[in-house]
């Protein structure tokens, strides 16, 4: 059984101490993540778990939404550096034992993208709930820092991708990266239903509703791929 007694810690005075307690709210905020959904998470409660006071981690982070923020943008360079030793051997071979495509092809980069990021639920859980919750209760201040670091980041992607679809442009690259952040966001939630849906779900008649999240992301980037690629 995990210990959610609250930790006392002296007041951080150096960078590096700083950096422990950033840390520790983070990996705070990353297990509440895995108990429940982003908005029942409230400052109080990422206060509790950690053992800081509501004022201490307000030190730190201005509101619940920067603490988001910057997990979601470490977890999502985390998996930029993590992308190209995955995609290497995912381009080879088909994990689910059907066909696979054609190394080196697009449907085969964009197949071993979707499974990849398929496989980060805590990046994609995040990502899903960038627009319609964590971005409505912040100031233009914080949002101008987290949307600078986050776009470097997709840029970054974005210039990964391209190395393996050379075929696409720079702004088309750009654009394939914000397809894959808005189609994850819209894609999530319907690959991951309520239980209730879930289990109406099982009626024969409603088996083409459910969302295979790495299937469907899959194709649709591929789709994305394919206009981007004619439209030039």
């Amino acid at each position: 059984m995990t210990d959610h007694r609250p930790t006392e810690f002296q007041r951080a005075r150096s960078a590096e101490q700083r950096e422990v307690r950033k840390r520790a709210i983070l990996d705070a905020a990353t297990q509440l993540l895995a108990e429940m959904p982003v908005r029942d998470i409230s400052l109080r409660e990422l206060s509790r778990r950690v053992g800081l006071s509501k004022t201490n981690v307000v030190r730190y982070f201005e509101t619940r939404e920067a603490v988001f923020f910057e997990l979601l943008n470490r977890n999502l360079a985390q998996w930029i550096e993590e992308l190209p030793a995955e995609l290497a051997p995912a381009v080879a071979s088909d994990a689910s034992g059907g066909p696979a495509p054609a190394p080196g092809s697009s449907l085969a980069v964009t197949d071993a993208l979707a499974r990849s990021l398929g496989r980060r639920t805590l990046l994609c859980a995040l990502l899903s709930s960038l627009g319609s919750e964590l971005e409505r209760n912040i100031s233009a201040e914080s949002a101008r820092d987290f949307k600078l670091a986050h776009v470097r980041l997709l840029g970054d992607l974005a210039d990964l991708i391209r190395r393996h679809i050379p075929e696409l442009t720079a702004e088309a690259a750009r654009e394939l990266v914000s397809l894959t952040v808005i189609c994850t966001a819209g894609l999530w939630p319907f690959a991951h239903p309520s239980p209730a849906v879930a289990e109406a779900q099982q009626d024969p008649g409603l088996a083409h509703t459910r969302v295979d999240f790495a299937e469907r992301l899959g194709r649709t980037l591929h789709v994305a791929v394919t206009g981007l690629l004619t439209l030039g």
